[in-house]
């Protein structure tokens, strides 16, 4: 609610809110159910690409190999009526090999344009720390102007755009470290574990062995369209927030920066922090918060939801100090400690 804001008109907008969220909300949770029949275990990582495909973001999913992250992007692609497109990262990459190049066309004696694998609507970036800077340079225009260059004409995309990354965090021979202006275009960074046992005697993996070594492989079947894609993320711009979350959005954000200035408690961690996040986080976790509401079908944002996507949000906004490199203190341990200081409305 803003500061002009009734409350009466708050309660009304999130009613009008409310049914348009329970008309759009369906056909997504229905790509949630398609999903989770293929991937085990992972319905918060499933949630947190919704939240990218919702929120109009990209996503950068960080695990050791062989914990479905790249099962879980082309399940998520094979639920939508979208064009998908994955892409291999390796060393000898081209910048041509993503965007496309010009082709000489003798029968006109012209050069056309030959449109690469950026020109679809859910791009999977596997190993994308493994291209070098070039690459890496015109996947970010590609992800934050949304248009590619080829030649001397720029082409925009088409919507939805979102591009699902995937690295690995434990093997850095002959990788490229992402420049900080294009880890921070992405509005998610998750980090995937190993699965965890269950509270019965079979656990996770023989869930896992039972429904992926079987004779008959689970499939996913297209249930959603671009079109609905796109409905549902207007929806999900229009949801309202109260005054009281946007305040802690913005003291979440502002921890990062100036932690004392938020809580005495958070005074030690001034030393650790070179850097907080920017205002695109503030947008992040607005964004994300209003389409964790869309997902639980309520027409206004807790502060819960924001607290929820927090994590994934800020981990890579926030660069640490030598200081705290030497006491082994990670920008996520920080991240995490605000969230358990800075009280949710």
């Amino acid at each position: 609610m803003s500061m002009e804001q009734h409350p009466t008109d708050f309660a009304q907008a999130v009613e009008a809110s409310r049914a348009q969220v329970e008309q759009a909300a369906p056909p997504m949770r229905a790509v949630l159910d398609e999903v989770n029949g293929v991937v085990v275990g992972r319905e918060d990582l499933i949630r947190r690409l919704l939240v990218g495909l919702l929120a109009d973001g990209h996503v950068l999913l960080e695990g050791v190999p062989g914990l479905a992250k790249t099962l879980a992007v082309r399940s998520l692609a094979g639920s939508l009526r979208a064009r998908f497109a994955r892409i291999q990262f390796t060393p000898d990459l081209l910048p041509a090999d993503l965007t496309g190049t010009m082709i000489y066309d003798p029968s006109s004696g012209r050069f056309t344009p030959r449109k690469g694998p950026l020109f679809a609507n859910i791009i999977l970036a596997d190993e994308i720390n493994r291209a070098p800077a070039k690459v890496q340079s015109a996947l970010l225009e590609a992800m934050q102007e949304r248009q590619i260059t080829i030649g001397d004409a720029t082409h925009r995309l088409e919507e939805p755009f979102m591009v699902l990354a995937t690295q690995n965090p434990i093997e850095q021979e002959g990788t490229y470290p992402l420049p900080e202006a294009q880890v921070d275009r992405f509005m998610l960074k998750v980090k995937l574990g190993y699965p965890e046992r269950l509270d019965d005697h079979r656990g996770m993996e023989m869930r896992i062995l039972e429904r992926m070594a079987g004779a008959d492989l689970p499939e996913v079947k297209p249930v959603l369209d671009c079109a609905h894609i796109l409905k549902a993320r207007q929806v999900v711009r229009r949801i309202p927030m109260a005054q009281s979350v946007k305040d802690y959005i913005v003291e979440l954000v502002l921890a990062t920066r100036v932690p004392g200035r938020v809580s005495p408690q958070l005074e030690n961690l001034a030393p650790l922090i070179a850097y907080g996040a920017s205002p695109r986080a503030t947008l992040a976790l607005a964004l994300a918060g209003k389409a964790m509401a869309f997902l639980a079908g309520r027409g206004s944002v807790y502060g819960e939801d924001v607290k929820e996507v927090a994590l994934d949000v800020l981990r890579h906004r926030v660069l640490v100090t030598y200081e705290a490199e030497a006491r082994e203190v990670t920008s996520e341990q920080i991240v995490q400690q605000i969230l358990d200081h800075v009280r949710v409305p």
